[in-house]
């Protein structure tokens, strides 16, 4: 007995073809998709933005009260301009550390205080305006290397044998202000409201991409 199959019968089990988009649709669809990829970029380039500046002026109030003591970190009648030393507080505080002797002798010191000043505002001035960003994450680092040298979250003790009451053995916030200056860096965060895009422009910026 043979079995015979009967075409007409097979073709209710053939799945069904899965129309094309059209053209139309398909550039519908990547014009959709640009679009949404466009708006996340723009949401991002902002986002960077506000980051950068909120950090310009975490630096320059810092210069600005060392400068005339407005009575927060620096006191009244202590900034630099009233005869007050940036530098000497806080280096002569250190009391942890493998630098410990070293920056008491830095405390004070013409060349500290002007070299901490100068980079306070350098790389303020650099994250407010959006240029140079590279060379401000550069010496940012550079300073908050130091300073978490000088805090040196790792000690447990003080050379006095008295508790740090550090919280952290490796990560603080000058790790967090290093990263943030670097992340910005990378980002080119100075280009949405700012002057990044004008400065990569400049013929010498162009040349050495460190200026950038």
């Amino acid at each position: 007995m043979t079995l015979h199959q009967n075409p007409r019968r097979l073709t209710g089990l053939r799945p069904s073809a899965t129309p094309r988009p059209t053209a139309g649709q398909a550039a519908a669809g990547g014009t959709a998709a640009h679009d949404g990829a466009s708006t996340s970029a723009r949401a991002l380039a902002r986002t960077a933005a506000v980051l950068r500046l909120l950090t310009a002026f975490t630096f320059l109030w810092a210069f600005v009260d060392k400068i005339f003591g407005l009575g927060y970190a620096t006191g009244a009648g202590r900034g630099w301009t009233e005869g007050g030393s940036p530098t000497r507080g806080f280096l002569s505080g250190v009391s942890s550390g493998p630098m410990e002797s070293t920056f008491h002798t830095w405390a004070g010191a013409a060349w500290a205080d002007w070299a901490f000043m100068l980079g306070l505002l350098g790389i303020g001035a650099a994250l407010a305006s959006g240029v140079a960003l590279r060379l401000a994450a550069l010496a940012g680092t550079a300073m908050m290397t130091l300073m978490w040298v000088a805090e040196w979250p790792p000690a447990r003790h003080l050379s006095d044998g008295s508790p740090s009451m550090s919280t952290n053995p490796f990560i603080d916030y000058h790790v967090l202000y290093a990263v943030v200056l670097v992340l910005l860096a990378v980002a080119q965060a100075g280009r949405t409201w700012g002057l990044g895009a004008a400065w990569a422009r400049l013929p010498l910026v162009d040349r050495n991409r460190l200026l950038r």
